[in-house]
């Protein structure tokens, strides 16, 4: 669904143009357009796999989606503390704040959308805490926590950007294909809102403004970081899709 960048797609802000993505047109390479640029095929993969189109299409079975949001509340809960490390690295108070609100918005925001769900579904919290973690997502929030404790700065925000920017993607490309009354509007009215773009934005700039003074070889361990949790988004959705559970 990614637009080519062009007059129709730029939009300003102050005197900085903007293009579709939120990424800054500033006459060079960001590192979020390589990052981007070099995953394109991966996230062309992730928008069309059989969860989002049947997702977008509506005809999703409860059973695949209550599997999706039991182990998304689970990861959010490991999304929120990575987030909270990634502020406690923060090297200036905005981005402390820009990470510290985000963990919070994390647990307390996205878990209220999941509680509705989790109502419609007749999940009970005694359902939720008997249901661990699946290998994908136990995988990553133990990768997003591991990196977040041991890497510098801008490698926990390289391995955070995915999930903020393709869910924002994703969602906007399922909102642009979905009926009125697809029954998963609440979701995708959620990840393709401007309140949850303007977020992503922000996570975008931070993430290009640590990488601006970062060295060759820090940047090549942010793409590293980049592409293996976009990786992950993928296979949290397949995970989810095929209902996958510990083997043993």
């Amino acid at each position: 669904m990614s637009p080519p960048v062009g007059a129709a797609h730029i939009r300003r802000r102050g005197s900085v143009p903007w293009d579709v993505k939120g990424i800054a047109l500033t006459g060079r390479t960001s590192f979020s357009q390589e990052a981007w640029a070099r995953n394109a095929a991966l996230y062309e993969t992730i928008r069309t796999m059989p969860f989002n189109a049947e997702l977008a299409a509506g005809s999703l079975s409860r059973a695949r989606f209550r599997h999706y949001i039991l182990q998304d509340a689970h990861y959010l809960l490991g999304f929120g503390r990575a987030l909270a490390l990634a502020a406690a690295k923060a090297p200036d108070p905005d981005a402390f704040v820009l990470f510290a609100r985000a963990a919070e918005e994390a647990v307390v925001v996205e878990r209220s959308l999941h509680e509705g769900f989790f109502r419609q579904e007749g999940i009970g919290p005694e359902t939720f805490r008997a249901t661990p973690p699946s290998p994908a997502c136990d995988h990553y929030v133990s990768h997003l926590l591991a990196v977040a404790h041991a890497e510098p700065y801008p490698v926990v925000l390289a391995a955070l950007l995915p999930c903020f920017w393709i869910y924002r993607e994703v969602g906007r490309d399922i909102h642009a294909r979905a009926a009125a009354d697809n029954p998963y509007r609440a979701w995708i009215d959620t990840y393709a809102g401007e309140d949850f773009s303007l977020a992503v934005d922000r996570v975008i700039a931070a993430t290009d403004a640590a990488a601006a003074d970062a060295s060759s070889i820090l940047i090549e361990r942010m793409h590293r970081a980049f592409t293996h949790a976009t990786r992950l988004e993928w296979m949290f959705w397949d995970g989810a899709y095929g209902q996958a559970g510990w083997p043993v």
